[in-house]
């Protein structure tokens, strides 16, 4: 594990160690931790979702219709979200 070094202004902080407090985070860390592991899942998805999208453009003239698309595109969000649970 690697350490960094990281400023905060102080109200952001009290309202860290409020929602420590509250939700039962063992410690300003954990929850630190636990908030960047979400948000790099967020933008997993959002990297996900730009790909389908980018997909959607490769799919035209090559034969797929758009219900053909839109079948693929829930199966995809299906599997997607089946990674975040």
């Amino acid at each position: 594990m690697k350490l960094i070094t990281l400023k905060l202004e102080k109200n952001l902080l009290m309202q860290i160690d409020d929602i420590t407090s509250v939700f039962g985070f063992s410690s300003r860390t954990e929850f630190i931790r636990n908030a960047l592991r979400d948000k790099v899942e967020e933008y997993k998805l959002k990297q996900a979702l730009i790909k389908l999208g980018k997909s959607k453009g490769a799919m035209k003239g090559r034969g797929f219709t758009d219900e053909e698309y839109e079948i693929a595109r829930e199966k995809a969000f299906e599997e997607i979200a089946a990674r975040f649970k």
